[in-house]
């Protein structure tokens, strides 16, 4: 696609329909821009109309975020080559400059942008972006400085998540190598020029921008490891940070409480940056500390409770958090007067709510649960008061509970005379108890341990328990009544937890969103609890409240802003895996039914990744639940389900597709009578090459069709060549390989000998090819795991035949530099069994293996073999693998999310043959000594040596064979 005029304005035209109202103009706009972003020169098109300064300024930002979100997706080489060389160089040189250049709105696109090629490139394949930033820096012109240092903070920000490396340290020591020196001198320079322009509003912003991305760099480039450069240049960093802390300048305030201004974000950065050395570097910070701390206490005593200070008061108690936890800081707050102030004017003032919190309750009911209960609130004041007390706790445990009692006495006490209108008090009560009592805790089981000085059982049936069933409870009190059972369920006696869900059943129905979402929560976080003090929930303890349970799930879903509350669905959803087995059919009709009519809701605006999740986790536990062992139950669940999964796929919902596959799998595995025409029906639907563009359909896809060739072998084999070409497709992709291993395990599994002769040698010279162009440890995994299956169903001769029918001698290099070699890497349990079966196959029944052919390699595959059966899996990869392996990969993307009720149970395709694996081997070679008397046993002898022999007698005896022929 050439940069010419006329392109220039079709993309215009594309671009601009992309962002219309009609869902179908949009819809047919970018199907057509994703079928030529793969052509060359598109990506200089799109850069070339993002700088045209003629062109309407929101196409120019629909390209730019196009381009963006294009870069995301192909720039990353994965088997294949999606955008072409040229293009990626000519990129490369031009992005930078029209980053720099462009009007704010396109400037941070393209910032992104070059953060997503940086991290793929960078340093290796773009070496001059570094010094090229450089140089920009060096033009004085304060508006390129501040894109340079937008785009290198981008760059740099994943360095403070990254797993550790020899590869990221590197790459860290050539970004301090190289941006470290100029980024001090602009750090030293733009505080001059601060000094200079203190009374020029304009230049003030400009400056102190620069100043705070400045200083989210120094944090970037610091939090890994302690560079040497930074501690040899300590003296020229810390010392001018520190009165920044104290700067005050009306001109950067602003006027409304809750816009923050550049000096407060300037001042919270500078707290984060002096925390993280304190935390880490201590012994290199110690000189500095002293001062931090007496300027952070008076910072904190100085700055008012506006919403606009919340994350510099965070950070300034982080800071001083950070500092209480070093022990050998602990004199600092040992001081009972000292402990007093700390909790009288810095900890109490931040924990008790404040005007904006409860607006914020009222008006954003799930902001505020999610900063309450799942922990988003990491820069709030409340939670950081709330670290540092458990910080100070574990200076002085008695005494700062202690001091807080009073606290709490006094706090109960007005609540007590004026419950209606000191209810703060209460909510602040609860709060700090909270805060004081838990000492460790876990996502699953909340507080873990707690303070010995606070007795929970006491407070919860004197404190908790009565606003539970209050009438008059105000809602936030009552929210808070239950996050304490939620922080607490495990810690609690187990019979006092239990008891709480009758009541937390009545609070569901509550009109209120936050109450019956906490509600809805604590129940569900109760029925997962499985300890050694607290055994599991059983659907007996549950079922007296179960209706209950569910007849407020559903009138809460009817609340205005609740008809998608995940925490509702999570709980339908683990109520109904708790009680499948005491579900009655017409009460799963009936949820099934109207689980489907609010998947028909959420389909035209799928908002609530969570909540549908949670929908399609619901659908699969009731099929399965009901299913299994029972597949005539299927049809019911497929005339429900099936109108509505062919209406998202015909609709191309792309958020449900991966899901409706999975629940189609699940419903296609659990059959065991002639596959429905509708499935077969679907099928040539599934092998459309644009379903597999799609990265979150290729797990699930996989697992369909692998349902198809299991369920219905004779009805897809006209589609053989079809599933050959995704197989080829996935076995380039170092991502994706697995997946066509899948799929080619499958068709060996199930396929008649017929079928599969007629591919096979084009399939091993397509993995060879791929071997030699990209050997990876997931990759020769697979392979040996292919290569055993397939030894241990067609036959180790077959096996043998096929391979050398590519290369005479090829199945030697084979057993040798592969089965020999890696075998030891080979984990999982049905995996291993495979492998053994396989390698067994190969050892006693390939021909080839006991005459002049292979025979010098067969001791070393039966020494690998014990080897494997008797040592621990090697899990070294060699240091230039950049990939995760396939068990390291989250489950959940932003594309593909697994449904845990819907999982594929594993398969062992030996289960009816092979009971143990070494009694097999035993077992195998007894008769291979049989058929070819007196040759083994000289092979064992002279091959196998040490502590291998020993075990192989082992399998010897276990099968009651005595010796070898």
């Amino acid at each position: 696609m050439e940069v010419n005029d006329n392109n220039l304005q079709a993309l215009s035209t594309y671009l601009k329909q992309t962002l219309d109202p009609n869902h179908d103009v949009r819809k047919e706009a970018e199907k057509f821009l994703a079928s030529v972003e793969r052509q060359q020169h598109f990506p200089i098109l799109c850069l070339n109309l993002v700088s045209m300064e003629s062109c309407d300024m929101s196409v120019r930002v629909a390209g730019s975020v196009y381009f963006k979100n294009m870069v995301k997706r192909l720039w990353k080489v994965d088997g294949e080559d999606k955008l072409h060389a040229s293009d990626r160089n000519q990129v490369k040189t031009l992005i930078v400059d029209l980053m720099l250049n462009s009007p704010e709105s396109i400037q941070r696109q393209l910032s992104d942008s070059i953060t997503i090629i940086g991290a793929e490139d960078f340093p290796e394949n773009w070496p001059n972006l570094i010094s090229g930033m450089v140089e920009k820096m060096k033009t004085k012109n304060f508006n390129v400085i501040n894109g340079v240092l937008q785009t290198a903070h981008s760059l740099f920000k994943r360095y403070r998540y990254e797993m550790r490396s020899d590869e990221l340290f590197t790459e860290i020591k050539f970004v301090i190598e190289n941006f470290g020196e100029p980024l001090t001198v602009l750090f030293e320079e733009t505080l001059a020029l601060a000094e200079q322009h203190a009374a020029d509003v304009l230049a003030l912003k400009v400056i102190f921008n620069s100043l705070v991305t400045i200083a989210k760099c120094f944090y970037s480039l610091n939090y890994q490891d302690l560079p040497e450069f930074f501690e040899d240049n300590m003296s020229r960093w810390f010392p001018r940070f520190l009165p920044l802390l104290k700067l005050q300048n009306k001109l950067l305030y602003t006027d409304d409480a809750e816009e923050v201004g550049l000096l407060e974000m300037l001042k919270s950065q500078v707290c984060e940056n002096v925390a993280l050395y304190a935390q880490k570097y201590d012994e290199e910070f110690a000189p500095f500390l002293p001062g931090y701390v007496e300027t952070v206490w008076e910072l904190l005593l100085s700055t008012s409770q506006e919403v606009k200070y919340d994350l510099l008061v965070s950070n300034a108690i982080k800071f001083l958090t950070s500092v209480a936890e070093r022990p050998q800081y602990a004199e600092l707050f040992s001081n009972e007067e000292t402990l007093q102030n700390i909790c009288e004017k810095v900890l109490v003032p931040n924990m008790k709510l404040r005007e904006s919190d409860v607006e914020l309750f009222e008006d954003n009911p799930f902001q505020y649960i999610r900063a309450d209960v799942e922990g988003s609130d990491a820069e709030t004041r409340r939670r950081s008061a709330s670290d540092f007390v458990r910080a100070l706790c574990k200076v002085k445990e008695q005494s700062v509970s202690t001091i807080f009692s009073n606290y709490l006495g006094n706090l109960i006490g007005e609540y007590t005379k004026d419950p209606v209108n000191k209810w703060i008090d209460k909510e602040a009560a609860i709060y700090i108890v909270i805060s004081l009592a838990v000492k460790t805790k876990t996502e699953r089981h909340g507080a873990t341990t707690s303070n010995s000085f606070i007795n929970l059982s006491d407070f919860y049936q004197n404190q908790i328990k009565v606003e539970l069933t209050n009438p008059n409870c105000h809602p936030i009190v009552r929210s808070a009544a239950i996050k304490y059972i939620m922080t607490f369920r495990s810690t609690l006696p187990r019979d006092v937890t239990v008891t709480t869900i009758p009541l937390l059943a009545q609070l569901i129905g509550e009109k209120n969103i936050v109450v019956h979402s906490y509600a809805a929560s604590a129940i569900e976080k109760i029925m997962i609890i499985k300890l050694p003090n607290f055994s599991p929930l059983t659907p007996a303890e549950v079922a007296p409240c179960f209706e209950v349970v569910l007849a407020n799930l559903f009138s809460s879903f009817s609340v205005e802003g609740s008809a998608e509350n995940e925490y509702l669905m999570k709980l339908l959803m683990r109520s109904v895996s708790l009680m499948k087995e005491q579900l009655p059919p017409p009460l799963v009709e009936n949820l099934i039914t109207a689980l489907t009519v609010k998947l028909g809701e959420i389909c035209k605006n799928p908002s609530k990744p969570h909540f549908n999740h949670y929908v399609f986790e619901t659908f699969s536990c009731l099929i399965r639940g009901t299913c299994t062992g029972k597949p005539e139950k299927i049809a019911g669940f497929e005339a429900v389900l099936f109108p509505a999964f062919q209406d998202i796929l015909q609709k191309d919902v792309t958020e449900f597709i991966p899901y409706v596959f999975q629940v189609l799998s699940l419903m296609l595995e659990l059959q065991n009578r002639p596959i429905p025409s509708q499935y077969m029906a679907l099928f040539p639907f599934l092998l459309s090459p644009q379903l597999w563009e799609r990265p979150g359909s290729i797990p699930p896809l996989t697992r369909l069709i692998q349902a198809y060739v299991e369920k219905n072998p004779e009805g897809v084999k006209e589609s053989v060549n079809s599933i050959l070409g995704i197989f080829q497709k996935l076995i380039a992709s170092r991502s994706n390989d697995h997946f066509g291993f899948y799929l080619l395990n499958t068709m060996v599994e199930n396929l008649d000998r017929a079928v599969l002769q007629t591919f096979l040698k084009s399939v091993f010279s397509l993995l060879f090819q791929r071997m030699q162009s990209s050997k990876t440890t997931k990759f020769m995994k697979n392979f040996i795991v292919f290569m055993s299956l397939f030894a241990g169903k067609l036959g180790a001769q077959m096996l043998i035949e096929i391979i050398d029918s590519i290369q005479q001698g090829l199945f030697g290099m084979v057993v040798e530099k592969i089965f020999i070699a890696e075998l030891q890497k080979i984990a999982g349990e049905t995996e291993r069994k495979i492998t053994a079966v396989g390698v067994t196959k190969i050892l006693t029944e390939g021909p080839a293996m006991l005459n002049e052919s292979y025979v010098h390699l067969w001791a070393g595959l039966l020494n690998a073999l014990v080897c494997m059966f008797e040592e621990g899996v090697d899990t070294s990869t060699p240091q230039d693998e950049h990939f995760i392996e396939i068990e390291d990969t989250p489950g959940y993307t932003t594309a593909f999310n697994q449904l845990v009720f819907a999982t594929k149970k594993p398969l062992d395709p030996f289960a009816g043959s092979v009971a143990n694996p070494k009694v097999h081997l035993a077992e195998s070679l007894k008769k291979a000594s049989v058929r070819y008397p007196g040759k083994l046993q000289p092979l064992i002898q002279s091959g196998i040596k040490g502590e291998s022999i020993n075990k192989l007698q082992e399998y010897l005896l276990s099968a009651n064979i005595a010796s070898l022929s």
